[in-house]
Formats: C-alpha cells, sequence, structure tokens
C-alpha cells in the first residue's frame, strides 16, 4: 500500500481529498479497485458463504465507494486516507497464516499480535474516525448523493471493524 507515499510526495492531497489527486493515486485507487473484485470473486468461488459474507460485504462497499473515486476522479485523496485502513491487514494475514501453519503458541505468533492490535488501532480505527470526521466537518461541501455514500460505507465499516477488534482481543488476548 503506497498511500502514505502519497501524501508525503504530494501535500497539497491533505488539503483537499475531493478534487485533488497526484500522479498515479487514481490508478492506485483502480489498481485497489481490482484487488477488491478479484478477492470478492475469489472468496465466492472458493469459500462457504457462512465463511466470508463479512469479507464479501466489506469488499462490495469498498468497490462502491472507490469505483465512484474512479470513475468521477473525485474522493480520489479521501479513498488514499481509507487504503491507510489495508495497512493492519499485512498484520492480519500474517494472523492468519500463523494460524493454518498452527503456530500460535510461539514468539513470532505473539509478536504479530500485538503489532497487529496497535496497527489496528491506529489504521483502522483511528483512520475511520479521521474519515467520519472529516465527513461530518466537510458534509455543506459534499453534494448529498456523495454524503450519502460516505456516510453509510462510514457506519457499516466502523461497526465491522470495532466487532473485528473485540473478537481479536477476545481470540489473542483473553483466551
Amino acid at each position: 500500500n503506497l498511500s502514505p507515499c502519497r501524501f508525503y510526495l504530494h501535500p497539497e492531497l491533505s488539503k483537499d481529498l475531493v478534487g485533488t489527486h497526484a500522479p498515479g493515486a487514481h490508478s492506485l485507487v483502480a489498481v485497489s479497485v481490482g484487488y477488491f473484485l478479484e478477492d470478492f470473486v475469489d472468496m465466492l468461488c472458493n469459500q462457504k458463504l457462512h465463511q466470508s459474507w463479512e469479507l464479501l460485504f466489506h469488499h462490495s462497499v469498498v468497490i462502491v465507494c472507490f469505483g465512484i473515486a474512479v470513475l468521477f476522479h473525485q474522493y480520489v485523496g479521501f479513498a488514499l486516507v481509507a487504503l491507510l485502513v489495508e495497512i493492519n491487514s499485512i498484520f492480519l494475514h500474517l494472523r492468519q497464516i500463523l494460524l493454518m501453519a498452527n503456530l500460535v503458541h510461539t514468539t513470532c505468533y505473539r509478536l504479530n499480535s500485538i503489532i497487529n492490535l496497535g496497527t489496528y488501532v491506529v489504521f483502522r480505527i483511528a483512520t475511520l474516525a479521521w474519515m467520519t470526521r472529516w465527513l461530518f466537518l466537510n458534509r455543506q461541501n459534499v453534494p448529498p448523493a456523495a454524503y450519502a455514500v460516505g456516510t453509510v460505507g462510514m457506519a457499516i465499516m466502523t461497526p465491522m471493524n470495532i466487532i473485528l477488534f473485540y473478537r481479536l482481543l477476545r481470540s489473542d488476548f483473553f483466551k
């Protein structure tokens, strides 16, 4: 995920999350839509619905929101902020790999659990809180349809991430 680099190299993105985007930023969001589409189809084909419905729902929301940014060349900066959430995915995926390898009782798993929780708070919970705040503070500058999509997206993603955080805490720290 290159979104932090985009903000560092193009600070104007942080001032205008609606109409400004650096060269390559639009492509990054478009590639992300492709990734979420591919992962969505892969889950549909290779997993049972009761195992993956939450992630399928998550991917659907992301595909719609990022798709709007890609199609209309608007809110690309906002989508880049949302991609910060995916930094934590590295540690969530590593956790799954360690679980599948039956390495739960190892130092590596324990260290990953701590880093996973830390990055979860910083890159998921704090980022989603900041995005919700930004959307609320800028509601007068956001067209009603875009505001509705953003509000619904945040209303779906925030509780999903809080529930997942609780599950991670319970599973890795309060067994």
